[in-house]
């Protein structure tokens, strides 16, 4: 797989492993200082100089609070962004993967979501914002057959092992409030999986190197849990001695709605290892 590739979002909790994943083939790594993926001009002049084979696009909005304030920035990064993107990529014939998340679906459905299952009504602004970039690259698809692409869906990210505590997530989350509480109320209404992004990274790169037929696949760890227990097993395997409550998320005011069941399911490639065993190894690089 000789391949010049360009990596968007480099610096950000996947873009720093995806880096580092694909070292070997040398790739440009680009975060918002040398390329603002909103600016059109900018994306079609550096991308069309560069003439790279595969464009990773890890750049996003992805502060899901945020969103709901500042949605025509959401969109413009999540979405907008996205038609930049394609447009260059087809027009210079290189392969586009993108990530999205499970929170382009309204989040009914128990028993989780198909790559084939039709994404509506996402009940935050996040959600809608990236369904939209999604659009972006579906509608292109759906007028121009030969246009090549990887939409990567994903969710609730942890990591990166490159640089395990420069990033907010989850884990580092919990781990902080353990240093400054005796007990910590977590929500045990909403279901996942969660998501090492070195993990992704490989997965991203396999997917590559197969040949995989272009389209939507769904990447995470395998094990579904509900942010309760994920908290649990955090203060498990840390060894601290911190009581963590469950709670619903209407005790748990926030600006954004998530969904209930936030599951996906790949019907398509090998799965990854269960998350319980992707967080020790993460934990290992940050306790």
């Amino acid at each position: 797989m000789a391949k010049k590739i360009l990596i968007l979002g480099a610096k950000g909790m996947l873009g720093s492993d995806i880096c580092f994943i694909f070292r070997k083939f040398k790739p440009i790594c680009y975060d918002k200082e040398e390329l603002d993926i909103t600016n059109q001009k900018e994306v079609e002049r550096k991308i069309r100089k560069i003439k790279p084979q595969v464009v990773i696009n890890c750049a996003a909005y992805t502060d899901v609070e945020k969103a709901e304030k500042e949605f025509s920035l959401a969109k413009k990064i999540n979405a907008e962004a996205i038609k930049n993107l394609v447009k260059i990529c087809a027009e210079i014939d290189a392969i586009l993967i993108h990530y999205s998340t499970d929170y382009v679906f309204d989040g009914k459905k128990k028993a989780g979501y198909k790559e084939n299952d039709l994404p509506k009504n996402p009940v935050n602004k996040y959600g809608i914002s990236k369904l939209l970039g999604e659009k972006e690259i579906l509608n292109f698809r759906s007028k121009f057959k030969n246009f090549k692409f990887y939409l990567i869906r994903t969710s609730w990210l942890f990591g990166s092992k490159t640089e395990p505590k420069n990033h907010k997530n989850f884990v580092l989350k919990i781990l902080k409030l353990a240093e400054e509480k005796k007990e910590i109320k977590v929500v045990n209404d909403q279901f996942g999986k969660p998501t090492y992004t070195f993990d992704l990274a490989k997965a991203t790169k396999k997917l590559l190197e197969e040949n995989r037929a272009y389209g939507i696949y769904h990447l995470t760890n395998e094990g579904v849990t509900s942010w309760y227990k994920f908290a649990k097993e955090i203060i498990k395997l840390a060894k601290l001695k911190v009581k963590v409550i469950p709670c619903k998320s209407f005790e748990y005011k926030t600006l954004a709605k998530r969904p209930k069941y936030g599951i996906l399911i790949n019907s398509k490639l090998k799965k990854l290892r269960s998350w319980k065993k992707a967080l020790k190894d993460y934990l290992k690089s940050i306790v």
